[in-house]
């Protein structure tokens, strides 16, 4: 075992001692947690949804990615377009495709969309008039610049999306190599069953989400559906707040929340961790403790300010963080199949489940593996 992957693991073992005694303090047990509850109504979900967290919290899992694959061509240009590079999720995978792009030499520049469609047309269209070997779409939509993928797609430049349509892998139709994301029904449904193990099966639920964003919303729906496994877990509230109304909004709707149900209110659930930083403000207001209920979940992209709130108990005890730096590296790979007339890989990293015991005071999730070998794999 890494000796930093050693240390937390030993850290992680000591908090579960330590919570055993004292009771529900950060990181304590579902056990601990409903002391004096009676039994949940849905043992074999609370079973199941046990299972399935105890293994996404695992840190030192095996690498389960591609093993094998073409050697690294030399001498290639990528142009990263970046939906915004003031998104953290962005920029992180940005940060790792160059980080890939060194190791086996080739060049990569990025141009920003600046967050709007105008700015990520005009990026799209620069991209493709430096006639690069490949273009990354960096956190849009294809949609938004349908124009230029046309054109990036009859110029026979391999187009490769970060976040940029529902499912991971190849997509026909706007034509992309692989898309590289976490799968949306794995997300929602670990941030459900964290909600259930971490209750130990009672919990009263507000789940936040966009429904103006079709992602968005069928992310919500799935976590909803994996919550009514659970007959003694209530949904009390689902919250559609539109992401960029999401700071006034988000505190107006936290403090009527905590009026209408008070201490019914243990857990929350949101498609993006953002709202957790504008509910903290509420929450705070009202008395709340930092590190007690509603214990919050986030089922976005795991950015440093998540980890920051988590590892300083701050309103938020867990994220199912995106592995950035990793899915950079996979971007460079999945191009270099593409570059050799090979298919994508179809490989979708698994779900993670940071919390302050298991995230070593990090400010991102960063697996083990992943580098060894994509550099095997390359000849490096």
């Amino acid at each position: 075992m890494h000796p930093t992957r050693k240390a937390v693991a030993t850290a992680a073992a000591l908090l579960a001692v330590t919570t055993a005694v004292t009771g529900c303090n950060r990181g304590s047990t579902p056990e601990a947690a409903t002391a004096g509850s009676s039994e949940s109504g849905c043992p074999a979900a609370l079973a199941k949804a046990k299972q399935a967290v105890k293994k996404a919290e695992n840190i030192n899992a095996p690498w389960s990615g591609p093993t094998t694959g073409p050697k690294a061509f030399p001498g290639k240009t990528i142009v990263y377009v970046a939906q915004t590079m003031t998104n953290p999720g962005v920029a992180g995978v940005a940060k790792g495709v160059q980080e890939a792009a060194d190791i086996i030499g080739w060049r990569v520049r990025v141009i920003n969309g600046e967050g709007t469609p105008f700015g990520i047309q005009a990026a799209l269209a620069k991209a493709i008039a430096l006639k690069p070997s490949g273009i990354v779409l960096g956190g849009f939509d294809p949609t938004t610049a349908p124009q230029q993928v046309r054109q990036a797609n009859a110029a026979g430049i391999p187009l490769i999306g970060w976040h940029s349509v529902t499912a991971p892998g190849p997509e026909a139709d706007p034509k992309l190599f692989s898309n590289i994301t976490t799968d949306v029904e794995d997300v929602a449904q670990i941030s459900a069953d964290w909600i259930i193990a971490r209750s130990n099966g009672r919990a009263g639920v507000v789940l936040f989400t966009d429904m103006s964003i079709p992602f968005a919303k069928r992310k919500s729906e799935l976590i909803k559906k994996r919550l009514s496994t659970c007959s003694d877990v209530t949904l009390l509230s689902y919250e559609d707040i539109p992401i960029p109304r999401a700071n006034s909004r988000t505190v107006k709707a936290v403090s009527s929340l905590l009026s209408r149900f008070g201490a019914k209110w243990t857990h929350s659930a949101a498609i993006n961790d953002l709202y957790f930083d504008h509910a903290a403000p509420a929450l705070r207001a009202a008395g709340k403790q930092g590190t007690g209920a509603p214990y919050n979940i986030g089922a976005g992209d795991g950015d440093a300010s998540a980890f920051r709130r988590i590892n300083g108990g701050e309103f938020q005890a867990a994220t199912v963080p995106e592995p950035l730096s990793e899915q950079g590296w996979q971007i460079v790979d999945e191009f270099n199949r593409a570059f050799s007339g090979r298919p994508a890989s179809g490989y979708v990293a698994p779900v993670h489940i940071t919390t302050a015991a298991n995230s070593g005071g990090a400010l991102s999730w960063d697996a083990e593996g992943y580098r060894e070998a994509y550099r095997k794999i390359w000849g490096e």
